[in-house]
């Protein structure tokens, strides 16, 4: 495929998964047109069914018209399939350090599908933090010299991270107990890159309270009827 054939990212504003995906664009420097699915309808776009028909979620990515999905893999065919874009290499070349990248990433997503006590995700950062100091040997992002794979991975879900500390009062990324995280985290945050992809704090704080408020009403519902 050549880089000049359309670029299209079919997702919803506030899913970390979509986020995601279009950091690692940003990063590249590829121009892309983002297609909105509506947050909460039912009815699932055409589009959405035609390019995912086993998950039938986002985020696509489609690139000259081929669909890819799961962010993941996105993230990973962006970086088979534009390898030498911008400058920016998303993996590592040493195909050790490729692969500790991609054990990372997992682990990060598997961390944010299965923990929900305050205990395990304090736990989950300290993981994260020796994660960090053995991977970017003593550069400024996990993948050393320039955003990679492994930061996108895990940068995608610091907007959520940030509304959560604001929704419950509570600091999760802390700076005497992760400083190393913590300085990764407010440079990535402020990379160019990431700034055009993340949505502004008080926006995800605003979905979030919606969310909480759809959840309990759900979980009230849910008593009344059994």
């Amino acid at each position: 495929m050549e880089n000049g054939e359309e670029l299209k990212v079919l997702g919803t504003w506030p899913s970390p998964f979509v986020i995601r995906v279009k950091i690692a664009l940003n990063v590249k420097g590829l121009v892309y047109e983002f297609l909105e699915e509506v947050e909460g309808l039912p009815v699932k776009s055409e589009l959405l069914l035609k390019s995912n028909p086993v998950y039938k979620k986002v985020p696509v990515f489609i690139h000259g018209g081929v669909p890819v999905s799961e962010s993941l893999v996105i993230v990973q065919y962006i970086a088979d399939a534009f390898p030498n874009i911008n400058g920016v290499s998303l993996l590592p070349s040493d195909p050790y350090d490729s692969a500790i990248a991609r054990f990372w990433a997992v682990y990060v997503d598997d961390k944010e599908a299965k923990e929900e006590l305050v205990k395990q995700v304090h736990d989950g950062l300290e993981v994260l933090e020796e994660a960090f100091i053995k991977c970017s040997k003593g550069k400024r992002w996990f993948n050393g010299e320039s955003i990679g794979y492994l930061d996108v991975a895990f940068g995608c879900h610091l907007g959520w991270l940030k509304a959560a500390e604001k929704l419950e009062k509570m600091k999760l990324l802390d700076e005497e107990k992760n400083p190393n995280l913590f300085a990764w985290a407010e440079g990535f945050c402020s990379d160019d890159a990431v700034k055009k992809a993340m949505p502004e704090n008080e926006k995800l704080v605003e979905y979030g309270k919606k969310l909480v408020i759809k959840w309990t009403a759900a979980a009230v519902n849910d008593s009344q009827t059994k």
